[in-house]
Parts: structure tokens; sequence; C-alpha cells
């Protein structure tokens, strides 16, 4: 697999930022971190609009920085389109005269963006022919993407995006960031503090504190450590399930998902059968069952598990994390009393119950 290598040092008065990660050259890596952390700061280092006094950075077989070697490409050499926080458009320009500009900073290799595709993806047709003074938060936003799109990259970074959008704007501009990967296969660096985003957005997640790395892997594992809350400082451990729609109960007001050939209910979902669906489950709201779960209780959801690891919980002295295998990581957070009542331990068969509502 492709992957992108960076090790990078900047010392800042206070503060010193020390990062070493590796991530796939595929999908959307997420780059998550408290204010401070260091994420706009490794993105600016890997678009080469900062320079580590100590770095190296290599994208697949192509060495982009060695100090050590005294090679540094510069931000025109990179290939790589950015989009900011604040769209960045040219007040002056129409939104064709915008991402043409992104055109003409294209690489003179082959292009396999082309215009009316991105337009078409974006829905950028009907604005045109308008100003960046005439555009929504969230128009300029598409407007920034389609921009970057345009130069024709080998890599996609995108620093808070949607920061300085209400919610009604994120929601509409989410889709479109997730078609981005499916329709022009390009990786997506995401920087965001917002972890419904990553969510929604990412495969792969790079956990920044106070400028190092402190998790890296596949989101599915990064948000089922059992260290998780001390790490981002919020209480999201659980699990994120991978599953497939398979039906609708419009009578019950349910949508029944695959997972695993097995089978489970949460709120109907304004989703066809067979489109895919992203579930996140919190570690307060599974519980454990020794022996099948009972047959009358009005949980609609259980899976087979087994224990994988114990821990005591680092937000409840009275509480215990129990990491399950049931196909991918899931928590349980749980009394420290019913742990002793099931006399639980790693390896042991267990079965883990959560309702139908409490599936985001």
């Amino acid at each position: 697999m492709s992957r992108l290598d960076a090790r990078f040092q900047i010392d800042y008065p206070g503060f010193r930022f020390d990062v070493a990660c590796t991530v796939p050259l595929e999908g959307t890596t997420a780059v998550f971190g408290s204010s401070g952390s260091g994420k706009t700061t490794l993105l600016r280092c890997i678009a080469g609009l900062t320079r580590a006094s100590s770095g190296f950075l290599q994208f697949d077989e192509a060495v982009w920085q060695d100090d050590a070697s005294g090679i540094f490409l510069p931000v025109d050499r990179r290939r790589v389109g950015v989009v900011f926080q604040e769209a960045r458009l040219f007040p002056h320009l129409t939104v064709t005269q915008n991402l043409k500009y992104g055109m003409k900073r294209s690489a003179p290799s082959p292009r396999r963006i082309e215009f009316d595709h991105v337009s078409a993806l974006l829905q950028l047709e009907p604005l045109f022919q308008r100003r960046v003074s005439h555009l929504s938060g969230g128009e300029q936003q598409r407007v920034a993407m389609g921009r970057a799109l345009l130069t024709n990259p080998q890599l996609l970074l995108m620093d808070e995006p949607l920061a300085s959008l209400d919610r009604q704007r994120k929601k509409e501009i989410i889709p479109f960031l997730q078609r981005l990967n499916q329709e022009f296969r390009i990786p997506v660096l995401y920087v965001s503090h917002d972890l419904h985003e990553i969510l929604q957005l990412a495969n792969h997640m790079v956990l920044l504190k106070e400028g190092r790395v402190v998790a890296t892997g596949p989101i599915q594992d990064v948000f089922a450590r059992l260290d998780l809350p001390e790490l981002v400082e919020s209480n999201v451990v659980g699990a994120i399930l991978e599953t497939r729609i398979a039906e609708h109960e419009p009578h019950f007001g349910l949508t029944r998902v695959e997972f695993l050939g097995q089978s489970l209910f949460l709120p109907q979902q304004a989703l066809p059968p067979g489109a895919p669906l992203r579930v996140q489950i919190l570690s307060r709201d599974v519980s454990l069952a020794v022996g099948a779960p009972l047959a009358t209780s009005s949980v609609l959801n259980a899976l087979e598990a087994t224990i994988a690891e114990v821990s005591e919980s680092p937000g409840d002295p009275y509480a215990v994390e129990v990491k399950l295998d049931v196909g991918c990581p899931l928590l349980a957070m749980i009394t420290r009393k019913s742990f002793h009542q099931l006399r639980l331990r790693p390896g042991q068969k267990v079965h883990a119950s959560f309702k139908a509502v409490a599936l985001n």
C-alpha cells in the first residue's frame, strides 16, 4: 500500500512540535486534537508552507523533504491541493474564474480531473457567474474545494473546512466531502476538532496532543482504545461499525442493517437498501450478559462477543471498561459491581446488548 511518511520537529517558545506518523495514501485520514495540539502545523509542513527545523517527508516513493540530504521541494512542486477554514477565494473574480485559476496551477502531466466533472460533483454550475460576495459560506467552501481539485493534486489537505459554518451548512457540505474520495480517489488529510465530522468522513486517524502523536491507525481501532477519554478529553469511546442497510420498517420507525452476517436495528435512516452506513455505539450504552441474551428483553440488538481486555475506567473509579471483539473492537463501560458479579475475564464469551435508539 502506498503511504506518506512524515517526521517533523519545530521548537516554538514554550512549545515543541515533534511529530512522526505514517498514513495510507487512500481514503481520508483525520488529524484530530485539541486547539494548539499541532494539527495545522502538521498540514503546513506537509504542504511545504512551513519548513521544520528538522524534517523528513516521503510521498509514496518520492522524497519531498529530507534535511539530512538537503532536499526540500517548494510548495509549487508538491502537487498538493489545500482547502483552508476560510475559502480564500479571489473576491474580484467570478466563480468560474476562481475555478480556472486552480487549473492554471495544475501539473503539466495529463489531467485526471476535469472541469465539468468537478462542477457537476459539487453542483457549481448555477454559481458560475456569481462573485464571491454573493455566495453563502457553504457555497464558498464548495468553490474552494473545486479550485483545489482542479490543481490536479496527488494529495488533498483540508484544514477545518467546516469550522466557520453553522450546523445546517455543515450538513449540506459533508455529502460532497464523502463523494470526493469516491469520485477522484485522491487521498485526503482532514484536520478537524469535531468528532462528528471525523466519524462521517475518516477511514484512518492521527491523534495529536501537545505537539506529539499519541495514537494512529484505522478509525475503528483508535476509537476503541481504553485510554481514549484521557487522550481526547471526551467520552466518545465505544465502537464504529461498518454496516449496510438491509430494509426499513417504517411502521416501527426503524432501519435494519447488516453487520458481519448479523442484524441490528436503529432509528429509521433516509438511505436506500444496500447503502453503506457507519454506526457509532458509545461504551456507556452497551450492557453485557453471560449466556444468551434475554428473549423477553426490550433491547433489540445483541452481538456475540469475546472479552479481549479489561481496564479501570479513567473517568469513573466505580466503573470498568471492557474491550470486546465482535468482529471489530467494541467497548462496554459497566459498574465495578457488575464486573465482579459476572466474573468477567479475558477470553470469555458474552453477549453485548444495546438499544436501537443508542445507535448514532
